[in-house]
């Protein structure tokens, strides 16, 4: 019993991971390299991670400048740049490329706050799932009602644990974006 235990714990740890994952791809009106994450180049006919085409540096908050270790790859990562809907324009100066990101307005922000209150209701159903997953092996292994009832408590204390979790990570990131 004590690996459905352990097993909860890891698939609550997961839900976390996803929901911080997630995140960070809302962004604050400021530069992160995390952005870019999953935006695929055709590379010589094959489509290969951008991260792994270029070096990404921060010389502003708000801009970012992609220089590739090929620069004939310049324009497939300008085209998938554009391709990738960031809401930002690339701007290709022949050497890299530079996005800029736009400040955000209060409606925006609002928006994005939305956005992330979702991403955390969508958080909290995971972590509610993986407890009734867990309750159903528990339940299903026919054990007396004391020791039952025990695992069931401790499911319930991994589920407040993790659920307060995410809220801590929400207000974190509510505040972020509310920072003018």
């Amino acid at each position: 019993m004590e690996n459905i235990i352990n097993e909860t714990e890891i698939k609550m740890k997961k839900v976390i991971t996803n929901f911080e994952n997630r995140m960070v791809n809302v962004r604050a009106g400021r530069a992160n390299p995390a952005m870019l994450n999953g935006i695929m180049v055709n590379y010589y006919g094959v489509l290969t991670p951008l991260n792994s085409l270029v070096n990404i540096t921060i010389p502003e908050a708000r801009q970012l400048f992609i220089k590739p270790f090929d620069k004939s790859a310049l324009k497939d990562i300008d085209k998938a740049l554009l391709e990738a809907n960031l809401g930002i324009t690339p701007t290709n100066n022949g050497e890299f490329i530079i996005l800029t990101v736009p400040e955000l307005n209060e409606e925006r922000r609002r928006d994005f706050v939305k956005q992330v209150k979702q991403m955390a209701e969508d958080g909290k159903v995971g972590i509610r799932q993986v407890r009734e997953d867990s309750r159903n092996l528990i339940k299903k292994a026919e054990l007396p009602e004391d020791e039952t009832d025990n695992y069931y408590d401790d499911i319930q204390d991994l589920t407040q644990k993790y659920n307060k979790i995410i809220e801590d990570l929400l207000k974190e990131k509510e505040k972020e974006l509310m920072t003018v």
